[in-house]
């Protein structure tokens, strides 16, 4: 599984090998939400993602006002969702927002740790 994500989150693609926090494996869907522990559901999060995370599976997009579904690694393609900006993560779809917004990928410390690893010319990893 590590070498499948390239040892970065699967969500906002953060290199382990820069974070202080060790990563998680994360139920995509969680396990209360009748979600399995096989491969097809599982991915690697960093700490700040899956904290956010927790069990949610949908948020409400703030353009659509519509409930969405949250990415879901194995079934969406991540670059049809998001675009980098910088340090900023952007959200090129409901799905997209939906998950930032979720799981505050963009919250001012995640910006700045972000931006600590674009100066040391690490972030953001290359397209898939």
């Amino acid at each position: 599984m590590w070498r499948r994500t390239g040892h970065r989150c699967e969500y906002c693609h953060v290199p382990q090998t820069h974070d202080p926090l060790p990563f998680a494996i994360d139920h995509i869907i969680a396990l209360k939400h009748r979600g399995s522990s096989r491969a097809s559901n599982l991915c690697i999060a960093c700490f700040a993602c899956n904290n956010h995370k927790g069990l949610c599976i949908a948020g409400r997009d703030d353009v659509t006002k519509k409930l969405v579904p949250l990415f879901h690694p194995r079934r969406h393609k991540w670059h049809w969702h998001f675009r980098w900006d910088g340090p900023n993560l952007l959200g090129l779809t409901p799905m997209g927002r939906v998950t930032i917004a979720v799981l505050e990928i963009n919250r001012d410390y995640r910006i700045a740790f972000r931006q600590g690893l674009i100066d040391e010319g690490v972030f953001p990893p290359s397209p898939d």
